[in-house]
């Protein structure tokens, strides 16, 4: 099976920043201790900073593993030696090539200190370079300002909004704004993000 071939139980994915390996169900304390600061949730679809959200996540990502269309990372600063957060694959397609990326969050302190952007580079490298996909994908609130300058800084296209796309804490409707790479696309971008590392 492709899935079983290229998102084994073992694989890493790492750079002198970082390393990406699969969640385990023994990271959840490591993910609880950095998921308290209320203001990471403000854009996410789950409020992770109460236990019962942060483990339905978690059981979540495991459940979309083994259905082979989610491959959830655990993400390790290797200045520190620390859980930093959390990453995956997500809505995995070999027939038609495409990936998306998503499903990210990071401990207030590992914010702004590059190590996201690391992960996007191992990603995109993985996902264009290992399995030759012709499309990456990710998408954000639209609302989600930093979010969007972030991924703009990947390279990544903007390609439009779903209007009313996902439900939010509190009752409000999000509007996700999608973006995209093309495998035609990715030598440039990665030639750029290189020096940005």
């Amino acid at each position: 099976m492709s899935f079983e071939r290229f998102f084994p139980a073992d694989l890493q994915l790492k750079s002198n920043r970082v390393l990406m390996r699969n969640l385990r169900p023994s990271d959840l304390e490591g993910l609880w201790a950095i998921s308290q600061e209320p203001s990471l949730w403000t854009w996410f679809t789950r409020e992770l900073n109460y236990r019962d959200q942060l483990e339905a996540f978690v059981a979540e990502a495991f459940t979309q593993q083994q259905q082979q269309i989610r491959y959830p990372f655990t993400v390790i600063d290797l200045v520190t030696g620390s859980i930093a957060g959390s990453t995956s694959f997500g809505n995995i397609s070999f027939p038609d090539k495409r990936v998306e990326i998503g499903w990210t969050w990071f401990g207030n302190d590992f914010r702004g200190t590059g190590i996201n952007l690391h992960c996007k580079y191992l990603m995109l490298d993985y996902a264009f370079g290992k399995l030759g996909f012709e499309r990456v994908e990710i998408k954000t609130d639209a609302l989600n300002e930093r979010s969007r300058a972030a991924i703009r800084k990947l390279g990544m296209k903007e390609e439009g909004i779903l209007r009313s796309h996902m439900s939010m804490p509190y009752g409000r409707r999000r509007d996700s704004v999608y973006y995209s790479m093309l495998l035609s696309e990715w030598q440039n971008a990665r030639e750029r993000l290189l020096t940005l590392l």
